[in-house]
């Protein structure tokens, strides 16, 4: 998932920046490379457009139509001149052993024909490739086509609650709920003006009890997760244009992301990108399916734009971290699966005894990759509001047909199904400890399940 908030030498300089990296971003990463099913595309573009039209968006796929249909007939045309030139390619052999002179005319007659056939083929080669780029560069843009069950809407304001747990606190008589960030900057939790000095804006050191409670809670996270099956990962933060590629953040989020200035790598915007491309070009047997994975990453985002109240905190980051969930499947087993990592992710919060509530996006509200989504929103006492501490989702076989990721099955390969959501965003997690365990007489009280993990059940101040 895209983290909650809506680039490698010594000498490599990370910074925000709008440059590409040395590959083009729309350039297929296979000459197969494809992004929605062609053949939806050739056949029956209507598959297509009717579900686009239900995220507000109009195409125009006629003309792509067009260059799949002429990528496909120059595709048949290579064949079948290829199979000519095998087959005047026995027949030089099959005459030459009947007694033919290899210098003769008749040899040469056919070697000529051969030749010609050749330069016939790579000409095509070339115009189909072309036709490639020209339809996958149009295509890369496109996301992903919404679920049948996702629901129909044209903004947030028609995205459906699903559930709610737990009781919000409200404040009680003659009672003033503070916000997170003047919880922790009150606790000596947080520092950001020397953040500012050490990098810029939105950028905070953890100090004290501040660092020691996101610590605990990354590992509660990934505890609890091992615990219900997961294999923990731990990848790589920078990761190149092929693995942002195919998890859908490029080239549409790249003014996003931050880039290394001297080489084809990025600071990853979300443990997703990785994963996904933890088994890029494979297929994996099917009797391993299903493969889940939670990671811990450090997570970088541009946050472009002014954000009131999200200024301030832990809510809005360049930097911050999260833990990801994320599966691989069996695509009949997809929709199952769906339901139990947003099982899984509520765990934590149950766990860490936060009220909240499942949202699930209308058609028009769903990110690029997903075809269906449910939000998890944490509730902060102090703002008086529900917050966005997760997003799960199932991409069916849209990361999948990017990346290349295949599942051996009884007759040749199919594409799996992958699905991830947070499980949690450690920041926001932090900020509804804060406001939801404020006490009257300045301090924290902190859930049972953290007290193994720091030894305390209060953060008070010194």
């Amino acid at each position: 998932m895209m983290a909650p908030g809506k680039g490698s030498g010594p000498s490599a300089t990370l910074k925000p920046e709008k440059a590409r990296p040395a590959k083009p971003l729309g350039s297929p990463q296979t000459s197969r490379s494809t992004v929605l099913d062609q053949r939806l595309l050739r056949d029956n573009p209507e598959q297509i457009s009717r579900p686009l039209a239900r995220r507000g968006l109009r195409p125009d796929l006629d003309s792509l139509q067009q260059i799949a249909l002429k990528e496909r007939e120059l595709e048949e045309q290579r064949s079948n001149l290829q199979a000519e030139g095998n087959r005047i390619g026995k027949e030089v052999g099959q005459r030459i052993k009947a007694g033919a002179s290899p210098q003769g005319p008749e040899v040469q007659t056919l070697r000529d024909e051969g030749n010609r056939i050749k330069q016939q083929v790579a000409a095509l080669e070339d115009a189909e490739k072309a036709l490639q780029v020209q339809l996958h560069e149009q295509l890369i843009a496109l996301p992903n086509l919404p679920s049948e069950q996702t629901p129909d809407g044209a903004s947030e304001a028609d995205n459906v609650e699903r559930k709610r747990w737990g009781e919000p606190r409200l404040p009680g008589p003659n009672e003033q709920l503070q916000e997170h960030w003047q919880i922790a900057e009150r606790l000596a939790l947080i520092d950001t003006e020397r953040s500012v000095r050490i990098a810029q804006s939105r950028f905070v050191t953890l100090r004290g009890m501040g660092a020691r409670l996101e610590r605990a809670l990354i590992a509660l996270m990934l505890d609890l997760h091992a615990g219900r099956g997961y294999t923990e990962l731990l990848p790589p933060i920078l990761v190149n244009s092929a693995s942002l590629m195919g998890s859908g953040q490029l080239p549409k989020f790249a003014e996003e992301s931050f880039r290394c200035a001297e080489d084809d790598l990025w600071l990853t915007p979300t443990a997703e990108v990785p994963i996904t491309s933890f088994h890029r070009d494979e297929v994996i047997p099917a009797d391993q399916l299903p493969l889940r994975y939670a990671a811990y990453t450090p997570c970088f985002r541009r946050e472009a734009g002014s954000y009131g109240r999200d200024t301030r905190g832990l809510i809005r980051l360049h930097q911050f971290n999260k833990v990801e969930l994320y599966w691989f499947t069996r695509p009949e087993e997809s929709e199952e699966a769906h339901e139990q990592l947003t099982l899984d992710a509520e765990a934590v919060l149950e766990t860490l005894e936060l009220p909240y509530r499942r949202i699930e996006l209308c058609s028009a509200d769903l990110g690029f990759s997903a075809a269906r989504t449910y939000d998890l929103e944490v509730w902060l006492a102090g703002a008086g509001a529900y917050r966005e501490i997760s997003s799960c989702s199932t991409c069916c076989d849209f990361q999948a047909r990017r990346a290349n990721i295949r599942l051996k099955a009884e007759k040749g390969t199919r594409l799996v199904h992958t699905l991830n959501g947070s499980g949690l965003a450690v920041g926001r997690t932090m900020a509804a400890l804060l406001e939801n365990g404020q006490q009257s007489d300045g301090s924290v009280k902190l859930p049972a399940a953290l007290v193994p993990y720091l030894g305390t059940d209060t953060i008070s101040a010194r």
